[in-house]
């Protein structure tokens, strides 16, 4: 796998600079969304976005404000100013429909950009989606009550990850905003095709949260596929393998 090229930035007056990286081709273009303090350099991002720039198709992948090589600072951030990230970068880079694929909370956000897409522009504009682990509402079902109540009251949480030299760190903002935006008890009405993987042996976001998005979503056309000895990541060979036939297939319909 080749080493990333440098990013291209998307200046926004008000708002952080965002980096990103665009490659054009046909369409639909694929957006990735990574999880929560993660970016566009993971090897699932990389390997789909070297997979489209071989086949001629469009893909685009960036790092949301506060998070990799975009400007900002991540404490100020809520899960709706991420969501304004992907829109304005799905309205400066990505013309015609799009297929989102969404990692762990990257899956919340690819389910709020699809609502917010449809609604403006009509149906039409996203193909379909594609969640990994994808980890809708975890504000609600992530954390103890006690978490909540640190979080409230001293305005962040701050805990040890596996998964980064850096302390996870959740604000108050952060999650009041995901609070206000919970989806998993609600028709989602969205009605586009959907994919969602998930590795069985995942320890952070429970596979019955896959089943519980697959019975919200008014999609007639939802698959769960529930992987075999995948951990959270799914960043085996075998398991980019399966999300690039997966999201190929989409694609390619």
């Amino acid at each position: 796998m080749t080493e990333p090229a440098a990013p291209d930035y998307l200046e926004r007056s008000g708002r952080p600079r965002l980096a990103y990286r665009h490659t054009p081709g046909n369409g639909p273009t694929i957006v990735f969304l990574p999880g929560y303090m993660s970016d566009m350099a993971g090897g699932k991002a990389t390997a789909l976005f070297d997979w489209a720039a071989a086949e001629g198709q469009a893909c685009l992948l960036l790092d949301y404000a506060g998070c990799g090589l975009s400007d900002g600072s991540f404490a100020d951030q809520t899960l709706l100013d991420w969501r304004g990230d992907v829109l304005d970068l799905v309205d400066a880079k990505a013309e015609g429909p799009v297929v989102i694929v969404g990692s762990s909370m990257g899956g919340w956000l690819m389910l709020l950009t699809a609502l917010a897409l449809v609604q403006r522009d009509g149906p039409g504009r996203v193909a379909g989606l594609v969640g990994i682990a994808a980890a809708p509402d975890f504000t609600d079902w992530g954390f103890s009550d006690a978490e909540k109540a640190i979080i409230i009251a001293e305005g962040a949480l701050v805990e040890e990850t596996p998964y980064s030299d850096q302390p996870y760190m959740t604000t108050r903002g952060f999650l009041q905003s995901g609070e206000a935006n919970l989806l998993l008890d609600t028709k989602i009405p969205l009605t586009c095709p959907v994919r969602l993987l998930h590795g069985e042996e995942d320890g952070d976001v429970p596979s019955d949260i896959s089943l519980r998005l697959s019975a919200a979503l008014a999609s007639d056309d939802v698959q769960v596929t529930l992987v075999k000895g995948g951990d959270h990541r799914l960043s085996r060979d075998t398991d980019i393998a399966l999300l690039i036939d997966t999201v190929a297939r989409l694609a390619t319909n």
